[in-house]
Order: C-alpha cells, then sequence, then structure tokens
C-alpha cells in the first residue's frame, strides 16, 4: 500500500489538472500548440516559484541551507516567489539570484500571454 502513495499523489498532483485543462481547452477548440505552451510554462512557473520560495528553508539539507552558516532565521515570500535570510540586525537578504527570478517571470508571462491569445483565437473562431 506503501508503495502506491508516490504514484497516486503524482497522478493527482499533476496528471489530473493537466488532463482536465487538456480537455477543456479541447472543448473550446483551442489549438494544441497554444495549450502545450500553456501547460508546459505553467507548471514551469510553478516549480520555480516553488524552489524559488523554498531555497532559504532547511527542510531537506539543515547543514547546506544559505542561512545556516550566517545564524540567521529564512523567511519566504510565495509571490512574487523569493527566499530571504533574516540577520540578527533586522537586515533581510535574499539568497535567490536574478536569474531565477527571470525564469519565474517568463514562464509566468508566457503562460498569461498564452491564455489571451486562446481567448483572442476563440473569439475570432465563432466570428
Amino acid at each position: 500500500m506503501r508503495d502506491l502513495i508516490l504514484p497516486f499523489a503524482a497522478f493527482a498532483v499533476f496528471v489530473v489538472p493537466t488532463s482536465l485543462v487538456w480537455l477543456v481547452a479541447r472543448r473550446a477548440r483551442i489549438p494544441n500548440w497554444m495549450m502545450l505552451v500553456f501547460l508546459l510554462a505553467g507548471w514551469l512557473a510553478v516549480f520555480v516559484g516553488w524552489a524559488l520560495s523554498q531555497r532559504a528553508q532547511p527542510f531537506l539539507f539543515p547543514d547546506t541551507s544559505p542561512c545556516y552558516s550566517t545564524r540567521s532565521t529564512p523567511v519566504s515570500q510565495y509571490f512574487p516567489p523569493d527566499s530571504f535570510c533574516l540577520h540578527a540586525d533586522g537586515d533581510l537578504r535574499t539568497v535567490n539570484g536574478p536569474s531565477g527570478r527571470l525564469v519565474f517571470w517568463a514562464a509566468a508571462t508566457t503562460t498569461l500571454a498564452m491564455a489571451i491569445a486562446a481567448a483572442f483565437a476563440r473569439r475570432r473562431e465563432r466570428t
């Protein structure tokens, strides 16, 4: 039974939402390439956002947390995703570089642009 938990969780978290979005888009006659770009960029934004917001948290490897060696407190911000170390003097310093945030914003913007483009494609098809 324990061996079935991880596949069931992966199915529930990834396969079900992806297939539901795909089926709704097929019913609305959205082009397949738009849905593929939408789903790929959306999942990329989710994973990169999660990684950026949890980077300072020591839940997996406490000794390699960026805040561990400085004896500071990790702070997470979920939107826009970022992680900080709160130092004893009250200074809040980010642990993420600009490249990770760039990837998140590019993926989030692409997801939004594909949703808007799908609405325009559907409207154009009806007229």
